[in-house]
């Protein structure tokens, strides 16, 4: 019975090996893939040149409202209650406006960022996949992803690169 036991186990770690061996595996860093392309460097400088002025605008906002209510308040002793109270409801309706403006400027540097990041994320996956079915790689991994468990296999970082031209 023992010999029979350890001729099941024999054949059965032949065979895993041999369908390990059957798989190609690569992994691929896709971070060092969009850092290094000049698509990528030309969204970051338009998005640190949108968000540069969208700050621009909302410290300008910002500013006119504190002089404003620096305004008001040295003017609060010598104004009757109603017209201190008028202008308490405008100060924090322009405290809401500023609040608006800034929540759309975040909004609209997010939107400019995901539809930039789009045409470039294809780019990278096309030429991932053109380069896997070359190479004849069954699965390809991101290095960077939590997910990867052991990397020992064919790193195609390379060769993508190669494929976008970097």
């Amino acid at each position: 019975m023992n010999k029979l036991n350890v001729l099941l186990v024999a054949i059965v770690m032949v065979f895993a090996t041999g369908f390990a061996n059957a798989q190609k595996l690569a992994s691929v860093d896709v971070n060092s893939i969009f850092t290094s392309m000049p698509e990528m460097k030309a969204l970051d400088t338009q998005l640190q040149t949108l968000q540069t002025a969208k700050q621009a605008e909302l410290e300008k906002q910002g500013k006119s409202l504190q002089d404003l209510m620096a305004k008001y308040q040295k003017e609060a002793p010598t104004q009757t209650q109603a017209i201190n109270e008028q202008r308490s409801q405008e100060v924090q309706k322009l405290q809401d406006n500023l609040q608006q403006l800034y929540a759309a400027a975040q909004k609209d540097i997010a939107e400019k960022r995901d539809a930039g990041l789009a045409p470039i994320e294809k780019k990278i996956n096309d030429a991932i996949t053109k380069v896997a079915k070359n190479a004849g790689y069954e699965y390809v991994f991101d290095a960077a992803s939590p997910a990867l468990l052991y990397k020992a296999g064919i790193d195609a970082t390379p060769a993508v690169k190669k494929e976008l031209g970097l």
